[in-house]
C-alpha cells in the first residue's frame, strides 16, 4: 500500500507538471486568457494589483456597443466581479495569483500591412497604478488611443515583460530609455504611433532575448539604422518600415540569420549592396519598396531566396532586365514590382514558374508597346492582378479566361482595342474591375460581358474607355449582380439609357460617376430607386433638369456633383429634399440656374456649396449664417446683390473657403468684427469691401489666397495686413502656394518687402509708386506670378533677379521704368512670359536673355531699345508664340535665325528703324502655315493647385496689345485665334517674298510704310484666312493680283501709296472698301475709284429717228425704265446693303470665272495637242 500510495503521489504530481506545462505561465492568445480563467483552480487576485487595474479601467472609455464585445464589462467592485483573473483580458499565475498578462488590445503584427481599424478604447493615459503589475510578462494594448499621451517611463521597471505590444496607440514623444531596463523582452510593437520619436535605439542593444521587433511609423527623424541592430540574432521579424530612416542598410543585418520578415519600406534609405541577404536563408517575407536602388538592377541574390512568400520592391528606382532567377522562387505567394518605369519586361518566361503566386502587380512598369504575354493565364492562383500604366497594346489574351479565383482586376491606362470581352464571364470571382484608359468602342455588348456575368463585383471602372451606347436589346435584361456598389463611367460616350440599364441595380449602388458622358435632357425619376446612393456625379453632360421625384428617394445622398451641364429652371426644384439630412457636398456649378438662394438652409448638413456661374439673383439669405457645418462656399459669377453682414456667418466656425466674387455685392461689416472662423482662401472680387482695407481681415492667420481686385478700395497697404500676411499659419500643403490679388483698385504708395512672399502676386491697375527693392529684401523663392502692370513705378530695375528662381509669368508693362534691362534677369530660367511693354527702358537686349529657354511670350514693346535684333531670339526660344518688339529703335536686318520659331503665332517688329529684306525663310513658319487654332484663349499651365477644392490657379492667360485696322486693341479671351506679322514703319526693301503666301494661317499682314518694291506677288490670294491686310504707302508697282479678289474673310484692306496700275480685281470683297484704301496710286482705276478703265466703253446716246416701229413710244421707254429701275435695284441694291448675300454672290461669280478659266485652257490644250 505505501508502494501504491507513493506511485499516485508521484502520479499528481506529473499531472501538475503536465498542466502548468499545457496551460503556460504566459498567455500569448485571447483563447487563453480565457482557458485560464476557467480553469478549476480558483484563485483570489491580490487586492494592491485589482485596485491597479480598476485605476486603469477608470481611465478608459470603451467604446463597444454589443455587451458580447465590451471588454471592461466583466471589470468591476461587485462581489461577483471580486476576482479580477476572471476579468476579460487578465491573466493571473496559478501559483502566486499575480497578474502575469493584460491584453485588451488587438493583434497586428502578421498582418502584411496595417489593416483599418477604429480604437477600442479611448484614455488620456496609461495609468501609473500599473508600475503595482511588478509581475507582468505580457502586456498587449495595441488600439487604444491614448490621447497623444507620453510612453510613461515606468514601463521600463516591469522587468519580468517577455511581451510588449502598444501597436497605434495615439503615444507621442521619445520612447523611454528605460526600455533598455526590459531585457526578457522577446516581442515589441510600437508600430503606427505616428508622432512617436526615436533619435537614439542605444537602449535596443541591451534587449538581446527579441525574437519580435515592430517599429514602423515611428519617425526616426532621419537618422541611419543602427548597425547594433544586426546584434539581435534570434530575431525572426523585423519592421522599420516608414520610419524616415536615411543611408545604407547595415551589411551586419547579415547576421540576423533566424530571420523570416524584413519591412524596411518606405524609407530614405538605399540598396547599393544587399549580399548580405545572402545569410538569410529562412527569410519569407522581404519588403523593400520605396528604397532607392539608384537605376541599378534587381540583385541575383534575390533570386536565391527560395523560402520566399510575399516580396515588395514596388518604386525602387530599379533598371534593367527582371533576373530570371526569379523563377527560382516557386513557393512566392505576393509579388510587387510596381512603380518601376525604367524596368525592362522583355521577358517573363520565368513567371509561370510561380505556380502559387495569389497576388501580382507590375503596374507602371513600361512594356514598350508590346502584349500581355499569354502565360499569365496559367497562373491560375491568382486573386490579384495589377498591369495598369504598362504601354500595353493589342488585345486581352483570352486565356485570361483561366484566371477563375481571380477577385481584383486592373488593367487601366494602357493602350488596349479589345474586340470583346468573352474571356470576363469566366471570373465569376472578380469583386473589382480596371479597364479605363482603353478602347472598348467595338464592344456593343459590355454591358453584358462586364456585369452581367459577374454576380460577386462589387467596384467596377471604365473611365475613358469610348464605351459606346447600351444597345437596346440589353437595356431589359435582368442583371444577375446584386452586390454593384461603385460603378465609375465617366468620360465615355454613353447616353441617357445608361440609366434604366442601372435601374436594375436600385438596391445595391452607393457610388454612381457618369460625368462627362453624352447623358442629354432631364434626369428620370427612376433613379430616385437607388435608394442606397452616397455619391452620384452627373457633371459635364447636356443635362437640362430633373424631374420631380428625381432625388425624392435619394435620402442617403451625401455627395453630388451636376456641375457642368445645361441646367435651367428653379434652384430649388433641384434640391434633394429627401436628403436635407445627409447631403455634404454639393455642386451646381456652370449651369444656367435662376431663382434666389432661399431654400438652401434647410441642408443643415452641407459642408461644401458650389453655385458658382449661374444666373442666381436676388440677396445671400441671413439664414444662411445657421448652416454650422459650411467649410466652402462659391457663389461667385451670379447676380446676387445687396448687403452682407456678420449675420451671414454668425455660426460658419468651420467655414474656410470663401468666394463672392463677381456678384454685385456690398460687405459690411462692423469695424471690430471678429469673425467666427479662419479662411483658407478668400475671393471677393468685384464686391465692394471699400473705401478702405476690410479690417476684419486682421483676424485671419491661415489664408494661403486673397483676392479682392477690383473691390472699391482707394488706401495704402496698411501696416497690420503686412504683418498679417508675413505671419500667415499657413498649412504645409500651401505654405509655397501663397496667392494674393489686388489689382483693379486705387491703391497707393510703395510695396512692402513681406508681400514678396507669395508665390502669385497681382498688384496691376493701381496708383502704386516707388521701386521694386522689395523683390530684393526677401530671400523666398516662391514667387512664381509677379504682375505689376500699369502703376507708377519709376527708376531702373534692380539687379537681383537671380534668387527669384521659380518665376513663370512677369508683367511690368505701362509704368515708367528706365535704364536697360538688368543681366540677372537671364537666370529666370522657368521664366514663360515677359512683359515690360510701355516703359522707358534704353539699350540692347541683354544677351542672358537667351537663358530663358521656356520663353512663350516676349513683350518689350513701346520702349527706346535699340540695336539689331540679336540672332539668338530665334535659336534660344524653341517655344516661342508672342514676340513683340515694336516701337523701339531697333536696327539693323532681319536675322534669318527667326525663321526657326516654328511655333510663332504673332510677330511684331513695326515702327523700328529695321532694313533690308524680308527673309524668304519665312514659310517655315509652321504655325503660321497651319488654318485654325486649338483654343481661344493663349495659356500658360505652371505648378500649383486648381479646382473647387483649393482656389489657387494653375495657369493664366495671356493679353497682347497691338495696332489693329489701324486702332490700338488689347486681346486676350480670344488671344489664341489670333496670327500675325506686323514688320510696318520701318525701312525694308525689295519685294514682298513669294514665301509669304505659305503662311496661310495668317489673320493679319502688315507691311505698311516701309521700301519695298515689285509686284504683289500673285498667290497672295492663298492666304484664304486673312482679315487684315495692310501693304500700304510702299513703292509697290503692277496690277493688283486677281487672287486677292478669292479672299472672302477680307474686311480690313488697305493699299494706298503704291505705283500700282490697271482694273481693280472685281471680287467679294474688294469693290466694298472705301476708294481712300487704293488713293494715291495714279494708275489704278475700276470700282470703287471713281476713275474708270480704258477699255470700259462710255454710254453711248442711242437716237430713234431711224426708228420706223410705232410701237416703241415714249410710255415704252418709261415703262422700260421703270423696269430697269426695279430690277436693278431689286439685286444690286440687296447687294449692296445685304453683305452675306454680297458673299455668296461674288464667291458665285469668282468660282464661275474660275471654271470658265480652266474649262478654255482644258479647250485650248486640247485643240494644241490635236494640231501638234
Amino acid at each position: 500500500m505505501k508502494g501504491d500510495g507513493r506511485c499516485l503521489k508521484l502520479f499528481l504530481a506529473l499531472s501538475i507538471l503536465f498542466l502548468q506545462k499545457v496551460r503556460g505561465e504566459v498567455g500569448h492568445s485571447h483563447n487563453h486568457s480565457h482557458s485560464l480563467r476557467d480553469a478549476k483552480v480558483t484563485v483570489r487576485c491580490i487586492e494592491r494589483e485589482r485596485q491597479a487595474l480598476l485605476a486603469f479601467k477608470r481611465g478608459l472609455v470603451d467604446d463597444s456597443e454589443v455587451d458580447e464585445f465590451n471588454h471592461l464589462s466583466t471589470w468591476g467592485s461587485e462581489a461577483e466581479k471580486q476576482d479580477c483573473c476572471r476579468w476579460e483580458g487578465v491573466c493571473c499565475s496559478n501559483q502566486t495569483g499575480h497578474v502575469i498578462q493584460l491584453d485588451l488590445g488587438y493583434s497586428f503584427l502578421d498582418e502584411m500591412f496595417q489593416p483599418a481599424f477604429e480604437y477600442s478604447f479611448q484614455g488620456k493615459m496609461i495609468s501609473p497604478k500599473l508600475i503595482e503589475l511588478q509581475h507582468l510578462q505580457y502586456l498587449h494594448l495595441a488600439a487604444i488611443d491614448f490621447n497623444e499621451s507620453q510612453i510613461p517611463d515606468f514601463i521600463g521597471s516591469l522587468t519580468n515583460l517577455r511581451n510588449l505590444s502598444l501597436h497605434s496607440c495615439n503615444l507621442v514623444g521619445q520612447i523611454p530609455s528605460s526600455f533598455g531596463n526590459l531585457t526578457q523582452l522577446q516581442y515589441l510593437d510600437l508600430s503606427y504611433n505616428y508622432q512617436l520619436q526615436s533619435e537614439n535605439l542605444n537602449w535596443l542593444a541591451a534587449l538581446s532575448s527579441l525574437t519580435d521587433l515592430g517599429l514602423s511609423a515611428i519617425d526616426f527623424n532621419g537618422s541611419q539604422i543602427p548597425d547594433f541592430i544586426g546584434s539581435l540574432t534570434n530575431l525572426t521579424y523585423l519592421s522599420l518600415h516608414s520610419c524616415n530612416l536615411v543611408g545604407q542598410i547595415p551589411s551586419s543585418f547579415g547576421n540576423l540569420t533566424q530571420l523570416q520578415h524584413l519591412d524596411l519600406s518606405y524609407n530614405l534609405l538605399q540598396a547599393e549592396n544587399l549580399n548580405w541577404l545572402l545569410a538569410l536563408s529562412s527569410l519569407m517575407d522581404l519588403g523593400l519598396a520605396s528604397i532607392d536602388f539608384n537605376e541599378s538592377q534587381i540583385p541575383d541574390v534575390v533570386g536565391s531566396l527560395t523560402n520566399l512568400r510575399n516580396l515588395r520592391l514596388s518604386s525602387c528606382n530599379l533598371v534593367g532586365q527582371i533576373p530570371s532567377s526569379f523563377g527560382n522562387l516557386t513557393q512566392l505567394q505576393y509579388l510587387d514590382l510596381s512603380g518601376n518605369d525604367q524596368l525592362q519586361p522583355k521577358n517573363l518566361n520565368w513567371l509561370p514558374a510561380l505556380s502559387s503566386l495569389t497576388y501580382l502587380d507590375l503596374s507602371a512598369i513600361d512594356f514598350n508597346g508590346s502584349q500581355i504575354p499569354d502565360f499569365i493565364g496559367s497562373l491560375t492562383n491568382l486573386t490579384y492582378l495589377s498591369l495598369h500604366s504598362c504601354n500595353l497594346v493589342g488585345q486581352i489574351p483570352s486565356s485570361f479566361g483561366n484566371l477563375t479565383q481571380l477577385q481584383h482586376l486592373d488593367l487601366s491606362y494602357n493602350q488596349f482595342r479589345a474586340e470583346n470581352l468573352n474571356w470576363l464571364p469566366a471570373l465569376s470571382s472578380l469583386t473589382y474591375l480596371d479597364l479605363s484608359q482603353n478602347n472598348l468602342s467595338t464592344v456593343f455588348d459590355w454591358p453584358k460581358a462586364v456585369l452581367n456575368k459577374l454576380p460577386k463585383l462589387v467596384e467596377l471602372t471604365l473611365v475613358n474607355c469610348s464605351l459606346p451606347p447600351i444597345l437596346s436589346t440589353t437595356l431589359y435584361k435582368t442583371n444577375s449582380s446584386t452586390s454593384l456598389v461603385y460603378v465609375r463611367l465617366s468620360d465615355n460616350h454613353l447616353t441617357s439609357s445608361i440609366f434604366l440599364w442601372l435601374s436594375n441595380y436600385s438596391t445595391s449602388l452607393v457610388s454612381l460617376d457618369l460625368s462627362y458622358n453624352n447623358l442629354a435632357g432631364f434626369i428620370p425619376d427612376f433613379i430616385g430607386n437607388m435608394s442606397s446612393l452616397v455619391d452620384l456625379d452627373l457633371s459635364g453632360n447636356q443635362i437640362v433638369g430633373a424631374n420631380p421625384n428625381s432625388f425624392a428617394r435619394l435620402c442617403n445622398l451625401r455627395r453630388l456633383w451636376l456641375q457642368r451641364n445645361h441646367m435651367s429652371g428653379q434652384l430649388s426644384q433641384l434640391l434633394p429634399r429627401c436628403a436635407q439630412n445627409s447631403l455634404g457636398y454639393l455642386d451646381l456649378s456652370e449651369n444656367v440656374l435662376v431663382g434666389s438662394l432661399n431654400n438652401l438652409t434647410s441642408f443643415s448638413s452641407l459642408e461644401v456649396l458650389y453655385l458658382n456661374a449661374n444666373q442666381l439673383s436676388g440677396k445671400i439669405p441671413e439664414s444662411i449664417g445657421q448652416m454650422s457645418q459650411l467649410g466652402n462656399i462659391n457663389f461667385s459669377i451670379n447676380s446676387l446683390e445687396g448687403v452682407v453682414s456678420e449675420t451671414h456667418f454668425s455660426k460658419l466656425s468651420k467655414l474656410r473657403l470663401l468666394d463672392l466674387s463677381y456678384n454685385s455685392l456690398v460687405l459690411n461689416f462692423h469695424s471690430d468684427w471678429v469673425p467666427p472662423f479662419q479662411l483658407w482662401g478668400i475671393n471677393l472680387a468685384s464686391c465692394n469691401v471699400g473705401p478702405l482695407f476690410p479690417k476684419w481681415l486682421q483676424t485671419q492667420n491661415d489664408y494661403f489666397e486673397l483676392d479682392i481686385s477690383n473691390a472699391g478700395i482707394s488706401d495704402i497697404i496698411p501696416s497690420w495686413f503686412l504683418s498679417n500676411f508675413r505671419n500667415a499659419d499657413v498649412t504645409v500643403e500651401f505654405e509655397n502656394q501663397r496667392r494674393l490679388d489686388l489689382s483693379s483698385n486705387q491703391i497707393e504708395g510703395p510695396i512692402p518687402s513681406t508681400l514678396s512672399q507669395v508665390y502669385y502676386l497681382d498688384l496691376s491697375n493701381n496708383s502704386i509708386s516707388g521701386s521694386l527693392s522689395f523683390l530684393c529684401a526677401s530671400a523666398d523663392k516662391s514667387l512664381t506670378y509677379l504682375n505689376l502692370s500699369s502703376n507708377n513705378f519709376a527708376g531702373e530695375l534692380p539687379d537681383c533677379w537671380s534668387h527669384l528662381e521659380t518665376l513663370v509669368m512677369l508683367d511690368l508693362s505701362n509704368n515708367a521704368f528706365s535704364g536697360k534691362i538688368p543681366m540677372t534677369i537671364g537666370s529666370l530660367f522657368q521664366m514663360q512670359t515677359l512683359k515690360l511693354r510701355s516703359n522707358r527702358f534704353v539699350g540692347e537686349l541683354p544677351s542672358s536673355l537667351k537663358n530663358c529657354t521656356s520663353l512663350e511670350v516676349i513683350d518689350l514693346g513701346d520702349n527706346k531699345l535699340s540695336g539689331p535684333i540679336p540672332t539668338w531670339l530665334g535659336v534660344s526660344f524653341k517655344n516661342l508664340v508672342i514676340l513683340m518688339l515694336s516701337t523701339n529703335h531697333f536696327n539693323g536686318s532681319m536675322p534669318s535665325q527667326l525663321c526657326h520659331l516654328t511655333h510663332i503665332k504673332i510677330m511684331d517688329f513695326s515702327m523700328n528703324n529695321i532694313s533690308g529684306s524680308i527673309p524668304k525663310c519665312l514659310n517655315n513658319l509652321t504655325t503660321l502655315a497651319q488654318k485654325g487654332n486649338p483654343s481661344l484663349s493663349s495659356t500658360h499651365l505652371y505648378g500649383g493647385i486648381m479646382g473647387n477644392e483649393s482656389i489657387a490657379p494653375t495657369n493664366y492667360d495671356d493679353d497682347a496689345s497691338f495696332i489693329w485696322k489701324g486702332r490700338m486693341q488689347t486681346y486676350k479671351r480670344i488671344l489664341g485665334l489670333v496670327k500675325r506679322i506686323d514688320l510696318s514703319s520701318n525701312r525694308l526693301t525689295g519685294e514682298i517674298p513669294s514665301e509669304i503666301t505659305h503662311l496661310v494661317g495668317l489673320i493679319s499682314l502688315n507691311l505698311s510704310r516701309n521700301q519695298l518694291t515689285g509686284q504683289i506677288t500673285p498667290e497672295i490670294g492663298n492666304l484664304e484666312s486673312l482679315d487684315s491686310l495692310d501693304l500700304s504707302r510702299n513703292q509697290i508697282d503692277g496690277r493688283i493680283p486677281t487672287s486677292l479678289a478669292r479672299i472672302d474673310r477680307l474686311s480690313f484692306l488697305d493699299l494706298s501709296y503704291n505705283n500700282l496700275s490697271g482694273e481693280i480685281p472685281i471680287g467679294t470683297q474688294l469693290q466694298s472698301f472705301d476708294p481712300l484704301d487704293y488713293a494715291e496710286n495714279p494708275l489704278l482705276c475700276g470700282p470703287p475709284l471713281k476713275k474708270m478703265c480704258a477699255n470700259q466703253n462710255e454710254p453711248t446716246d442711242l437716237s430713234n429717228e431711224e426708228d420706223k416701229d410705232e410701237f416703241i413710244t415714249l410710255g415704252f421707254y418709261m415703262s422700260m425704265g421703270i423696269g430697269f429701275a426695279a430690277g436693278f435695284w431689286g439685286v444690286c441694291g440687296t447687294l449692296i446693303f445685304n453683305r452675306s448675300w454680297r458673299y455668296v454672290y461674288f464667291k458665285f461669280l469668282n468660282n464661275l470665272n474660275d471654271w470658265i478659266y480652266v474649262r478654255i485652257a482644258l479647250i485650248k490644250r486640247q485643240l494644241k495637242s490635236a494640231y501638234a
